[in-house]
């Protein structure tokens, strides 16, 4: 619980303004990668994983120009999609599990991404992060993915709690609080507010407009990574 205006706010409170201020500020919100399908949206979301959209941005348009759809990629070869994603992090493990995954699309899903969560994590290199984003984004579907931006933000605005130490403890608290027309949208809130605002190793509180509301659950946490 938070002191404001000489009283306590609850958590329900907190979450109905915190949500109150993004739906005003940021009414049009999806992911900033760049793709042009949902095939294509996957392979994006697969190689950020600890990467920079904008590093990602760079990397595709020559890496979908040579590979567009599932059935191309599953012809290649680890090796020569390497060469176009180099210069992202773990390169090597993810063109394995790109290639692999296309091969798999192919094989059980006519080069198609399924809808359903449980065939998504069975690709590889797709987690619940990856999965839930592939919900929310592609097809609409009310999943929140909780990346360090999203995790961070979560428990420094005081929207969880400290008990809520895994992302899947962070998914299934702010699940439980936001509504579920909200929830796609709130994984992009949370991200873009830690990308941006509450950033990492020094939080621009002092342009923040929710600095009012946050109990600044900084010091002394694991929420700087």
């Amino acid at each position: 619980m938070q002191h404001i205006y000489g009283r306590i706010m609850k958590k329900e409170e907190r979450y109905v303004k915190i949500l109150d201020h993004f739906r005003s500020q940021m009414p049009e919100v999806t992911t900033e990668l760049e793709f042009g399908s949902v095939f294509q949206l996957l392979v994006a979301v697969i190689l950020s994983a600890q990467c920079t959209d904008k590093r990602i941005n760079q990397v595709t348009p020559e890496l979908f120009r040579r590979y567009p759809d599932a059935q191309s990629m599953a012809q290649a070869e680890p090796d020569e999609v390497f060469e176009y994603i180099s210069s992202v992090s773990y390169p090597n493990a993810k063109a394995d599990h790109l290639v692999k995954m296309a091969r798999a699309l192919v094989e059980h899903h006519a080069g198609e991404v399924p809808s359903d969560m449980n065939a998504l994590l069975d690709l590889p290199g797709v987690g619940r992060k990856t999965a839930n984003v592939i919900q929310s984004v592609a097809f609409g579907k009310s999943t929140l993915a909780v990346d360090t931006h999203v995790y961070r933000v979560a428990h420094r605005l005081g929207l969880v709690s400290k008990r809520d130490n895994t992302p899947f403890k962070v998914e299934q608290a702010l699940t439980r609080h936001i509504p579920p027309q909200d929830i796609p949208n709130a994984h992009h809130w949370l991200l873009l507010h830690g990308r941006y605002v509450c950033t990492s190793r020094k939080p621009h509180c002092e342009k923040c407009e929710l600095a009012p509301l946050c109990p600044k659950l900084i010091e002394g946490s694991k929420l700087n990574s």
